[in-house]
């Protein structure tokens, strides 16, 4: 086979087994995992190979959109080392996604639904990462979107399934909406919507800086929602409705990934832009990771801790654009929490499977010795979270602050401070879930589970352990490492230490309640609160009063108000049409007087 195929193969194979599985498989579950999971692992191998042949270069475009001398759409598929990292990332991690849902989704009964669903979304992954051109990628952005709707509302009549898949839907609409405007506002200064096409033309608008700022700030809005920043962060942890192997891939290794890959594919605007464009983009960083780690500290549901800890980190990766000499220093953050996030998520699914759908921690605890493989996992992906040294998290996390010390001293102290909100509230995860004693009988009989759901969890055990470590990481990227001062380092240390201690001494004994109740945190600092006024009271209201206006003022008095005053005179004119010719005799005598009158006296 022609390896320049390989990355096409890639791209179509999860779109080919979606339609296999709606068209030909709808009632058969076995054969539709099967075939989705062969499809992911075609992917997978296909990946690994392009990534190991680095000789290997797609030059080949399928032309779509042409208007010549004016617009030109291929599409196109773009191979460096930024799209090979992501490429082995995307489809190591959906693999062992399929082969965890085999045991995760047993009995459910949509099960073809689900993996039509989960190749749709691979596909849409997939294509942002090849595309080599921003229309091409904005498409993929979109169907990204769909997909995801159908995998949160997986369980549809769960009424709060559905409002969550229509909630990530809208919000992020509201973010793509900017991104289209950045991607229109940089053709019409360059003329080029591909990637090295701008690059090549920035020097056509650096000269006018507010409009350069502009463009790239809307393209950020894009990140915003699909990265679930600030203010546009509250459609992940209520998209935790949907199964959990899916809150793994959508939400820990992809989809909210894919706004701080674009940002990566395009740091050289970013780079060309006046400084106050990542400056602005390190603080809503900063802001998301520290604020984030508040709302996650008083969670009591096992995927909504996990939800906001994935919003943190995303805010630290955005924070690494904001700070970094170079895209890879977001990259690499993004790299080690795709596996160790995933592997939070699959334990806690396993978790969840355990204890009958139960995923509230006040009712587990005492799991480490009901169901060590699950809990060791957990605990290796937890200390990687927490950034404890020696753990993947610890190296590209504490980069990404010891840049912020270098160009943002303020921002320093955020991102580092939130270092102690992220050891507190992962420490009291595990402290919870896996010590003590069970505070349930859903606890007391858990029992491990299957090898297709703890396999997938000791593979990513190992990469969550060892994928910071310069030897390991230098495959794939060339890291630029911060020097900042031994000072920097120890100050996030003594950071991370305080969150432990703190989480050992309200939560190591196992308390049968939560001690600490902040009730601005629990609810989620009335963020939630205020949509939910904006979308019910506010924009409601208005939809209200706009159905009186039109019933009553525009219907009541305009249409059907105009339209009985003509029906009205018409009747009354009928009325002198009586067909009596002393009447019309004595209608015309009175016309007469009357008209005698206005003429005599007046």
């Amino acid at each position: 086979m022609d390896p320049q195929l390989y990355p096409w193969i890639i791209l179509f194979a999860p779109l080919v087994a979606a339609a296999f599985i709606l068209f030909v498989l709808p009632r058969r579950n076995v054969a539709a995992g099967a075939v989705g999971l062969i499809a992911a692992t075609l992917t997978c191998l296909l990946s690994w190979k392009v990534f190991l042949d680095p000789s290997l270069a797609i030059t080949a475009q399928i032309p779509w959109i042409e208007v010549p001398g004016v617009f030109s759409v291929p599409i196109g598929l773009i191979l460096d080392n930024l799209s090979r990292v992501m490429l082995v990332v995307v489809t190591t991690v959906a693999t062992l996604v399929f082969v965890y849902s085999a045991g995760y989704m047993r009995g459910d009964e949509g099960i073809p639904r689900y993996y039509a669903s989960l190749c749709l979304f691979l596909f849409s992954m997939l294509g942002i990462v090849l595309a080599d051109n921003l229309v091409m990628m904005f498409i993929f952005w979109e169907l990204v979107g769909v997909s995801s709707y159908l995998l949160i509302g997986h369980y549809f009549r769960k009424d709060s399934a559905a409002d969550a898949a229509k909630q990530a839907f809208t919000v992020n609409r509201v973010g793509d909406f900017g991104f289209m405007l950045g991607i229109l506002m940089l053709w019409l200064a360059t003329g080029s919507i591909m990637f090295a096409g701008i690059e090549a033309n920035l020097h056509a608008v650096i000269l006018h800086p507010g409009y350069l700022i502009a463009a790239c700030l809307l393209i950020f809005c894009g990140t915003l929602g699909k990265s679930a920043q600030m203010p546009l962060h509250v459609w992940l942890p209520n998209s935790m409705e949907g199964p959990t192997p899916v809150s793994s891939l959508l939400h820990a290794a992809t989809m909210v990934a894919a706004g701080v890959y674009m940002l990566a594919r395009i740091f050289p605007v970013l780079l060309a832009a006046p400084d106050v464009v990542r400056d602005v983009i390190m603080w809503i960083g900063a802001i998301t990771c520290f604020a984030a780690g508040l709302m996650a500290i008083q969670q009591d549901d096992i995927k909504r801790i996990l939800a906001y800890s994935t919003i943190s980190q995303l805010g630290y990766m955005v924070v690494g654009i904001g700070v970094g000499a170079t895209g890879d220093v977001a990259m690499f953050h993004l790299f080690t929490h795709a596996f160790f996030k995933c592997l939070l998520f699959l334990c806690a699914g396993s978790i969840i499977i355990a204890l009958h759908h139960e995923q509230n921690i006040w009712k587990m605890g005492g799991l480490l010795t009901r169901m060590p493989v699950t809990a060791l996992c957990m605990l290796a992906g937890g200390l990687a979270l927490a950034g404890v040294p020696f753990f993947s998290g610890s190296f590209s996390k504490d980069n990404i602050i010891e840049w912020a010390w270098l160009n943002n001293r303020p921002g320093f102290w955020i991102t580092a401070s939130a270092v102690l909100l992220t050891a507190l509230y992962t420490f009291r995860l595990l402290f919870v879930v896996l010590l003590g004693k069970p505070r349930g009988d859903h606890a007391a009989r858990a029992k491990e589970s299957p090898l297709v759901m703890t396999l997938p969890l000791v593979i990513l055990a190992v990469p969550a352990v060892i994928a910071g470590y310069p030897w390991f990481i230098s495959h794939f990227f060339d890291i630029a490492y911060a020097e900042a001062p031994a000072i920097a380092h120890k100050i996030v240390l003594g950071f991370l230490a305080a969150g432990a201690i703190l989480a050992a001494l309200l939560y190591l004994r196992g308390p049968a309640h939560d001690p600490v109740r902040i009730p601005l945190f629990a609810h989620r600092l009335y963020i939630d609160d205020f949509y939910n006024w904006i979308v019910v009271r506010v924009q409601g209201g208005l939809a209200v009063f706009g159905s009186w206006f039109d019933r009553w003022i525009i219907d009541g008095l305009v249409v059907t108000g105009s339209a009985r005053s003509v029906w009205g005179a018409g009747y009354l004119l009928r009325l002198l049409q009586l067909g009596n010719l002393q009447a019309y005799a004595f209608f015309f005598g009175a016309g007469v007087l009357l008209v005698l009158y206005f003429l005599v006296f007046r």
